[in-house]
């Protein structure tokens, strides 16, 4: 068969196969009498083999020692194409996700492309003070885009960029919400933690409600968290969650300053303090827990929590009398 003819069946140009030939990768097995290069059926099979082996990555040199070296292993050249694939998905991959952040904010010119270039690069610095830089820059000098915020926040470790990065998202309105409820779900327990703390700063009712469904999550870290920054929006729904953390000590003061402020609101204050009252008489409950529990009924304004400070007033536990005695002279002189 004449090159002409191997071509057009194997789909391997011409050019390409006398340059296989040049290597010696195939060689045709005779000559026309007019002096046409002509491969038999095998010469065919090797060329059909040589192009499987391209499609595996493999450089030419590569494959003409597959092909006849007879000692020749295939594993380790598997193994390190597996890797260099792997390397080049993943840099691949990076610059998809470069090139996305950069059309999501939309630059007006090459200009815009730069600038958010070189933020994106400076979000990923190994400099603490680079990172946070660019944070704080984020809003006022350049749209930065808001995946590569939550993604910054959801991995930083230095506390003051993390401080910096939280808020610039609240900055940013609600668009970075989606992504940082998938935090939430994140397998790793710090990732949750940031996350949560990212939407504890963000002032719009998508996060608000984002908080709420926090409660009900498995982790502790997220739910008290969720509890602190719901108590200063006012929300109703984080006050046993931080009543728990009154009695397991946990944040204990940011928890019954959270049920002051809730407290504040009429609707609210017998609730609260109804809750406390129930939780004192709860058979169980460590006396270092009934004493917090007693203190924070200290801002909880209304008749019902003074006749429980009255009625403690008279409690076995010699702290809890005298810590209940002390708040009711305080709400008697005022």
């Amino acid at each position: 068969m004449l090159i002409g003819d191997v071509a057009r069946r194997s789909g391997v140009s011409a050019r390409m196969l006398r340059h296989y030939e040049s290597l010696g990768l195939v060689r045709p097995t005779g000559r026309s009498e007019a002096g046409y290069r002509e491969y038999s059926s095998e010469d065919i099979q090797r060329i059909f083999h040589i192009e499987s082996l391209r499609s595996l990555g493999l450089s030419l040199r590569e494959v003409g020692r597959a092909l006849d070296d007879p000692g020749f292993t295939p594993s380790e050249l598997v193994d390190d194409l597996i890797r260099q694939t792997r390397e080049r998905i993943a840099a691949e991959t990076e610059l998809l996700t470069r090139l996305r952040r950069i059309g999501a904010a939309e630059p007006a010119g090459w200009e815009d492309v730069l600038r958010i270039v070189a933020l994106l690069q400076a979000l990923g610095s190994e400099s603490a003070g680079k990172r946070q830089r660019a944070a704080l820059s984020s809003v006022e000098e350049v749209s930065a885009p808001v995946e590569a915020l939550v993604e910054a926040a959801l991995s930083e470790t230095d506390p003051n960029v993390a401080g910096a990065l939280r808020w610039a998202l609240a900055r940013s309105g609600d668009s970075g919400v989606p992504l940082l409820a998938e935090g939430l779900d994140s397998p790793v327990a710090e990732v949750r933690k940031r996350a949560v703390q990212s939407i504890a700063e963000i002032p719009s009712g998508a996060a608000t409600a984002l908080l709420q469904h926090a409660l009900t999550s498995s982790d502790v870290v997220v739910r008290r968290c969720a509890a602190l920054a719901l108590g200063a929006r006012g929300a109703a729904d984080a006050v046993p969650t931080l009543i728990d953390m009154i009695v397991e000590g946990t944040n204990d003061v940011d928890a019954a300053d959270a049920l002051s402020a809730l407290a504040s609101d009429p609707a609210l204050t017998d609730q609260i303090a109804t809750r406390l009252v129930g939780r004192l008489a709860q058979s169980g409950i460590e006396a270092s827990a009934r004493r917090r529990l007693t203190q924070a009924l200290a801002d909880i304004p209304g008749i019902t929590t003074s006749r429980a400070l009255a009625d403690l007033a008279d409690d076995e536990d010699r702290a809890v009398a005298l810590t209940a005695t002390y708040l009711l002279k305080l709400r008697n002189a005022q």
